[in-house]
């Protein structure tokens, strides 16, 4: 059998990369109608103004993150541990369940902001464990060689169903409350057939350790990697300041004044942007100069992120939005691509729960960073300073991380052998 010279060759990777669309299809479009639902109950049932209903956006933002940060160490390990296959399809159901429990409650007219809260924090608990999962399968079943092509034609997954998801959920909010959810459970349905199709995954051997102590062991291994350690906390503080999405719904009913339809596409420019960027890397990927790349791929989305945040116009605004999605991917690219290629396959799942945690940190902490500068500031000027924040820890990350500039391919830079797991002392 010839050797594969893309990813969508191979079987497996074909259904990896569409359990990834449907399942991030099916969430972005929940994230954006739960954020809206919210912010119009604030205003109508409880008359909040603008500033506390801004603030209460956030505050769901860290309902997200709670289950994220209690879970994440458990989430990793399970994913080292046990078939991913089956973690991925246990949790998207889990999702599927959240789907139908807001369906119900929409079609009853029960809708409020307590169950908002509470499937916003079962929403994260489900995409802990999904995140590790599916990430941790693509280096099984993808030969090291196209692993960068890998994750670029991931990303065009991942950005392109960031782009249906929201625009549909945002139509079919605008058409009916329990439309939107509809959608979400049938293609959260389609992705855990694609995991379960997904052939056997290799048997991995058995640790005789502590489960405390592995789950500690890809702590230490991402804290002594000072490379790692540059790639995870650069994407955690800049997006914790730079994140704009979370105020998206004040901008769509009260800045841009543009409605339910207006924030679908508000949502979806920025992964419109980034889908662009990953369907070009997944053809020609880069592979010099990585580092320096990603570092003023962080900083284009800081000033995309101020620009958006002073804008009246709303198609200005979508290019902004396009922008910044467009160097978001770039960073994502090559830090994905860093982390896969420098991570053993053992530790692979806890690795990436970290960094899914830092993502979940820098999105849902972000969100609740932005509703409290929005509740002092407005909508308008959180954003606009957390943009400028961006830029200015991409400067400083620079500095901290010299490993980041001086990283000029994506081979392994192990400052320190990878780690044996053996028996417990």
């Amino acid at each position: 059998m010839s050797t594969p010279t893309h990813p969508l060759q191979i079987r497996d990777y074909r259904l990896v990369w569409l359990a990834r669309f449907a399942s991030v299809a099916a969430t972005t479009a929940m994230v954006v109608v739960v954020a809206a639902q919210t912010y119009q109950i604030a205003r109508t049932d409880y008359g909040y103004d603008t500033k506390q209903a801004a603030f209460l956006i956030g505050t769901l933002g860290l309902a997200q993150f709670i289950p994220f940060l209690l879970l994440t160490p458990v989430a990793g390990l399970v994913a080292d541990r046990m078939d991913r296959r089956f973690v991925g399809a246990a949790s998207s159901l889990l999702d599927l369940l959240v789907a139908l429990s807001l369906i119900a409650a929409n079609t009853l007219g029960v809708i409020s902001l307590p169950l908002l809260f509470v499937m916003a924090a079962l929403h994260g608990a489900a995409r802990v464990f999904i995140g590790p999962a599916i990430s941790s399968i693509v280096p099984n079943v993808v030969p090291a060689e196209i692993l960068p092509m890998a994750v670029a034609t991931g990303s065009i997954a991942w950005q392109s169903a960031s782009v249906l998801g929201p625009a549909l959920g945002g139509f079919l909010l605008a058409r009916g409350d329990a439309l939107p959810y509809v959608w979400s459970a049938v293609l959260l349905a389609i992705a855990i057939v694609a995991l379960l199709f997904i052939k056997p995954l290799p048997i991995k051997p058995k640790s005789t350790e502590p489960p405390l102590r592995q789950i500690s062991e890809g702590a230490r291994f991402v804290w002594r990697e000072r490379f790692l350690l540059g790639c995870v906390s650069l994407d955690l503080f800049a997006v914790l300041l730079g994140g704009a999405t979370a105020m998206l719904p004040a901008f769509a009913y009260d800045v841009l004044h543009v409605g339910d339809e207006g924030l679908g596409l508000l949502r979806a420019a920025p992964a419109l942007g980034a889908a662009l960027v990953a369907l070009f890397l997944a053809f020609f990927p880069l592979s010099r100069n990585v580092g320096p790349k990603m570092l003023w791929a962080v900083a284009i989305f800081g000033a995309a992120t101020l620009a958006f945040g002073l804008s009246k116009s709303f198609p200005f605004s979508l290019a902004m939005l396009a922008l910044l999605g467009a160097a978001d991917q770039v960073s994502v690219f090559v830090r994905g691509t860093l982390v896969q290629l420098n991570t053993p396959d053992e530790m692979r799942g806890r690795v990436s729960s970290i960094s899914g945690l830092a993502i979940s940190a820098s999105n849902e902490l972000g969100e609740m960073q932005s509703g409290l500068a929005a509740g002092l500031f407005g909508a308008v000027w959180a954003v606009a300073l957390g943009g400028v924040g961006a830029i200015v820890v991409t400067a400083a990350w620079a500095v901290l991380f010299p490993e980041l500039r001086r990283a000029k391919t994506f081979a392994p830079q192990y400052r320190h052998a990878p780690p044996k797991e053996g028996p417990a002392p």
